[in-house]
Order: structure tokens, then sequence, then C-alpha cells
């Protein structure tokens, strides 16, 4: 298979689903906290971001099928660190691996808009193959990078239940979806998301996926891990295995069927490695995970 990057015309779950195929399920996170930056030898610079994010890019390349650059690090060093970042997704593409931009954008209207265009626009500085983004005014205010990810064949990440404490208390709480049932916030995103998936999916595995943290006790959100056998399988953009506890043999005891696309993102269990290590830390966690769950 050649290392080019992928058709436009292919769908993001078809490339996800060629991702698994061939890598598994590894998503290495290109998280250049300043500490690492020092471990590293790098300068936290702009120029450091781009080496560190280079270096990422070569490890993953041919071993791991998904990186997934953190956008606030780029950004806290402002034009220099966007540059740093294009070069960084730049690469990555060319490589053949597939980027999610976690922006965690969240708007509405034009503002939105402007967001998927920015992460997801063919030709864009910045495009990307997927991008997390937020839905705190509603999922409804994500029509429009829902449709600029179905037309280019680019994929979303809604944040529906993620490992940070401070979010239980409104993941946890109850919304009256109609006039006779309520669920969780949590839940009603992911209820919404698969809607969508139902409607639009045009593969086996759906473009348009979910966050939610593999250290959480997901019957507290209120999700059922044993629904959503059918139809297209929603992607989960799983942080919290590695560095954060979780241990990918738990998997399928944490996700139950939506273990069907469940995407292991690891960041500081593979880049703590150093840049002398960071080759072998990644094909080991690779193959540690497609052991664990394919």
């Amino acid at each position: 298979m050649s290392n080019a990057a992928p058709s436009p015309a292919m769908s993001f779950g078809d490339r996800l689903t060629q991702a698994f195929a061939r890598y598994g399920r590894l998503c290495v996170g290109i998280d250049p906290h300043a500490y690492l930056l020092r471990e590293w030898g790098l300068e936290d610079s702009a120029a450091g971001l781009r080496e560190f994010g280079l270096r990422v890019v070569d490890a993953a390349s041919g071993v791991a099928g998904i990186v997934k650059p953190q956008v606030a690090f780029f950004e806290r060093h402002g034009s220099a660190g966007y540059a740093a970042l294009e070069d960084v997704i730049a690469a990555a593409r060319a490589a053949g691996l597939l980027v999610i931009a976690d922006a965690k954008r969240g708007d509405i209207g034009t503002s939105v808009e402007a967001y998927g265009q920015t992460w997801l626009e063919p030709g864009s500085p910045l495009e990307s193959d997927a991008m997390t983004v937020s839905a705190f005014q509603g999922v409804g205010s994500l029509a429009k990078p829902l449709d600029l990810a179905r037309s280019a064949g680019k994929g979303l990440f809604v944040l529906a239940a993620t490992s940070n404490p401070e979010a239980a208390a409104i993941q946890k709480a109850t919304v009256r979806v109609d006039s006779t049932r309520e669920s969780t916030v949590a839940r009603a995103i992911i209820d919404e998301v698969t809607t969508w998936n139902h409607t639009e999916a045009r593969s086996a595995i759906a473009s348009v996926g979910v966050v939610i943290g593999a250290t959480l006790d997901l019957t507290e959100f209120g999700i059922d891990t044993v629904s959503g056998s059918t139809g297209p399988a929603m992607p989960v953009l799983a942080p919290g295995f590695g560095q954060q506890g979780a241990r990918v043999t738990q998997a399928q005891e944490i996700y139950g069927t939506l273990t069907r696309a469940v995407i292991v993102s690891e960041s500081r269990s593979v880049l703590g490695a150093g840049p002398s290590g960071l080759a072998e830390a990644v094909e080991r966690r690779t193959q540690e995970v497609r052991e664990a769950i394919g």
C-alpha cells in the first residue's frame, strides 16, 4: 500500500477501517508539553514544537495509523506555532497517517462553520482528516461542520463523556429529550450522533464519532455500552489509556459493543520514552493494542 495521502473521495470511516486493518487502533498524541520539550533537549519555541512533531510523525509512520496533535500546545506560540503545526500536519498526511486535530472547537452559525473550514476544508493550511468538537450549544449547532465532513470525506469527534473530573456534573446532568424521556447530557449527545450516523453513514464505520474517556464508569453517565450493536459502528476516541491508568485489556469491559470502533489515544505514555526510545515505544504499544482489541 502506498504512503500517499488518501483520496478525499473516500469517507473518513472507510479510511479509519483501512487504518484499523493495517495498523490497529493506536492513535499517537502529538502533545509538546513544555516539560517534554525539555526532556527531549528541545527549546520551548515554535522551532522546538516543529521538531518534536516531526519526530513523532517519523516514529509513527508505517507503524501506527493515526496521530492526534493537541492544538493548544501549538497555539501558545502564536502564528509561529501555527506555522509549525501546519508543517507537522502536512508531513503526517503525506506519510499516510490519519490526522485528528484535537481542537475542541464549538460555536454557532458562521463561527462554527469557519472552524470546520479551518480544520476540514480541502486545501486549508491546517487541513486534517478529522477534528474534535464541542456540542455545548447543542449537537444541532454542528450542522455546518457535519455537512462539510460528509462532503469532504472528513470526520468529527464530539465531546460526550470526558475523563476530566470537572466535567462530570454537567455530563451526568439530565435533560428532557422528549415528552416522556430524560437522558444524561452525555447520552443525549451520543444518541444524536448515532441518529446522524444511521442517516448519513456510507460505510461500516461511520465518519462522526464521540469522545468517551476510558477511565470512567460509563453507567454513571447513563451510557449503555451494550447498545449500538446494529448499524454503522460509531468511532470512539478514547483517551485515558496508558499514563492515565486504563488498560487496553479492559477495553471490551469498558466499552462493550462500542469497542467495534474504539481508537486508543495515548500521548505521554509513548512520548515519555524520549526521542531515542520513541520509535520502539510506538511499535511496542501498537502491538500491545492490536493484541488486546485488534
